[in-house]
C-alpha cells in the first residue's frame, strides 16, 4: 500500500526558509514513471502546484514562486524534500506531497505550514 507523509515544522518566521520532507511507503520514489509533487492549499481557496521531482531525478518548478522553490531527495531513505525561501505570510497554507502518475493517485494526509511573525 502506498502511503505519503509530510513532516517539518509548522510556524516559521518572515524571511525565513520552510523545510518540509514527505516520507514514502509501498514504492521505491525512484520507480519509472512517477513523479513526486508538493502542492498546497490556501485558506478557503484552491490547490497550487509547486513542483516535482521526478523518478529520474529532474525537477519541475512553478514558476510563478519566483525561484523560491527546491525539491531534492534522499532515495536511500525514500523521502523527498520542499525548500521553500523567503517566506511571507501569504505562504501560509497546508502543504500536500502527492504522487503523480496519470493523474494524482496517491496524498499525504497534509500538514499547516504557518508563516508569523
Amino acid at each position: 500500500q502506498v502511503q505519503l507523509q509530510e513532516s517539518g515544522p509548522g510556524l516559521v518566521k518572515p524571511s525565513q526558509t520552510l523545510f518540509l520532507t514527505c516520507t514514502v511507503s509501498g514504492v521505491s520514489i525512484t520507480t519509472s514513471f512517477y513523479h513526486w509533487s508538493w502542492i498546497r492549499q490556501f485558506p478557503g481557496k484552491g490547490l497550487e502546484w509547486m513542483g516535482n521531482i521526478a523518478y529520474s531525478g529532474n525537477t519541475y518548478y512553478n514558476p510563478s514562486l519566483s525561484g523560491r522553490t527546491n525539491i531534492s531527495r534522499d532515495a536511500s531513505k525514500n523521502q523527498f524534500t520542499l525548500q521553500l525561501s523567503s517566506v511571507t505570510p501569504e505562504d501560509t497554507a497546508i502543504y500536500y506531497c502527492v504522487r503523480r502518475d496519470w493523474a494524482y493517485d496517491y496524498w499525504g494526509q497534509g500538514t499547516q505550514g504557518t508563516v508569523t511573525i
